[in-house]
């Protein structure tokens, strides 16, 4: 009977002993992860306005940049590794109309936003902190409240925010592209709303209704040289029909 006791009395304190270390396990675990969410809340930045500056960047500068064969440095505000959230953007997956997925884990969101809040709770770690700053901030030099319309047009110009986004935006001139960079962003910098962002034109995107157009076109081409065929065909039987008849029409004549 005391044996019995001593053994349930040693499995009690073991069970007792396993359960405080888990405890203290989790309460570890806790500390690391909200210390890694407040590293996470130092990060200054905004992922919609970034995204905003990098969709300008691949659609009003990235495809002149490639034509001329030039390679942005990677010291340029404008490369891609100095965005901080370029990783995480570039595994964004977006499978149809309301669903997102996170390449990271293979999760599912209704909405790019929720993925967004997701990548901040979860995938905090992976920022690209290391030397890359906020793209965000270049917002003012690249015309991010005129692709987004956040701004009415008819608001009253600012002269020293202007003044201030076009000293920005013209920067070093020791670029090959700066005079293109000048006309394409720094020019529209002004209060006359004489000169308009991106006068050089942009990524030419290829629309749904060209896109339709040509591909019934290219199911409607075959049914027309069908019809075109069978036209024809049936055209020349009558012709030959024709003459057979005709002679036996000129006999059949009184003389």
């Amino acid at each position: 009977m005391k044996k019995a006791r001593a053994v349930t009395s040693i499995a009690f304190l073991v069970i007792l002993f396993l359960q405080g270390k888990q405890a203290k396990e989790g309460s570890d675990d806790s500390r690391a992860l909200i210390h890694g969410k407040e590293d996470a809340l130092e990060v200054h930045c905004s992922r919609e306005r970034s995204r905003v500056a990098w969709k300008i960047i691949e659609d009003y500068l990235t495809p002149f940049v490639e034509q001329a064969h030039y390679q942005i440095p990677i010291k340029c505000r404008l490369h891609h590794d100095n965005d901080i959230f370029r990783d995480q953007e570039e595994h964004k997956v977006h499978v149809d109309t309301n669903e997102w997925q996170c390449s990271y884990c293979k999760k599912s969101f209704y909405a790019e936003k929720f993925l967004d809040q997701h990548f901040d709770s979860r995938h905090y770690d992976l920022l690209n902190v290391n030397g890359s700053k906020c793209l965000a901030d270049l917002c003012g030099a690249l015309h991010c409240d005129h692709v987004t319309n956040t701004k009415l047009r008819k608001t009253k110009c600012n002269p020293a925010a202007v003044a201030r986004n076009r000293h920005y935006c013209e920067g070093p001139s020791a670029s090959r592209l700066h005079e293109f960079f000048l006309h394409q962003f720094c020019d529209a910098h002004t209060c006359s709303g004489k000169l308009k962002p991106f006068s050089r034109g942009g990524k030419k995107e290829t629309s749904v209704l060209y896109l339709a157009t040509a591909i019934l076109t290219l199911m409607l081409l075959p049914i027309f040289y069908v019809i075109v065929f069978l036209h024809q065909r049936e055209m020349r039987m009558r012709g030959q029909v024709l003459k057979r008849i005709s002679p036996i029409g000129r006999k059949a004549k009184p003389s």
